[in-house]
């Protein structure tokens, strides 16, 4: 089963179809053709390989009016150890070469340098003179992002450098970073590489980008307003149990499930009025009256 890290890994390279390109040629070095569009496309290999096997990402670059394909990327990401995947990949750019009828690259994402030293090996096929070297995109090689400007212009390039380096002293100008792309991302983007970011950088990294995202700070944003409102209805909602628990009141399940899943502030102001008066935790849900 795929984790939350190697989806969100994968949903980059899909929401930016040029990150791909992007990495092979400013982080590993490697020349990359011109071309006027990326477009990721369909990543079944299921003619060949079982359908249970799929590439994570395929990224065509075409150039010209007939968008002609002039080199196909194959993204993988791999986060740990899979003796599988020296048999499969060469099938993955077998396929993706036939179907696509142009040059395809093998470019394996990861975030540990111990399993970038793994993917790196040699791919021996068993035929005189073939061998498949990946091309392996691990932390060492992802940029350290600190600019706002560059990472407005490239959103997804900041959170894989919040993945990579987070944890290094320069978690938090990667986290200030990101909060000026925030700005202009769209809501489910903006959450989920929110919630990404945050999880990559260190504590004391975290804390800081909590604190400015609850006061504001100089990016006055959507983004910082709802997690600010999150952390009030979050507060209130506990205050409520709080005060039924302190009285020695019974909190029946369903009591407790609607008071946690509101997302009403002046609800929860009544209820917390409420919750030092009752006799019954049931009563709460009785009238909203104060």
């Amino acid at each position: 089963m795929p984790s939350v890290t190697h989806e969100a890994l994968v949903e980059l390279f899909k929401n930016r179809p040029t990150l791909a390109a992007e990495m092979l040629q400013d982080a590993l070095g490697q020349r990359v053709p011109a071309f006027t569009e990326a477009r990721v496309v369909a990543s079944d290999l299921a003619e060949i390989v079982p359908s249970d096997r799929r590439a994570d990402v395929v990224v065509v670059l075409l150039v010209g009016e007939q968008q002609r394909p002039a080199m196909a990327t194959v993204v993988e990401v791999q986060l740990g150890v899979d003796p599988d995947k020296p048999y499969v990949w060469p099938v993955y750019l077998a396929q993706t070469r036939a179907q696509h009828r142009c040059p395809t690259w093998l470019l394996v994402v990861t975030t540990d340098q111990d399993m970038a030293r793994w993917c790196s090996r040699v791919i021996a096929m068993g035929h005189p003179g073939a061998t498949l070297t990946p091309l392996v995109l691990g932390p060492e090689g992802v940029p350290v992002v600190t600019g706002a400007e560059q990472a407005k212009a490239a959103p997804e390039v900041v959170v894989l450098s919040a993945m990579a380096h987070g944890q290094s002293a320069a978690g938090e100008a990667i986290g200030v970073a990101f909060l000026a792309a925030a700005v202009e991302l769209g809501e489910e983007r903006r959450a989920v590489y929110g919630d990404l970011v945050l999880s990559s950088l260190n504590e004391a990294a975290r804390r800081t980008l909590e604190a400015m995202m609850k006061a504001g700070y100089q990016f006055q944003s959507e983004f910082a307003r709802s997690y600010v409102a999150k952390g009030k209805i979050e507060a209130k909602a506990q205050a409520v149990v709080a005060v039924l628990e302190a009285r020695g009141l019974e909190i029946p399940a369903e009591v407790r499930e609607r008071v946690l899943a509101s997302t009403d502030l002046d609800e929860l102001d009544r209820w917390i009025r409420r919750s030092a008066l009752i006799s019954d935790a049931r009563e709460l849900l009785a009238t909203t009256a104060s």
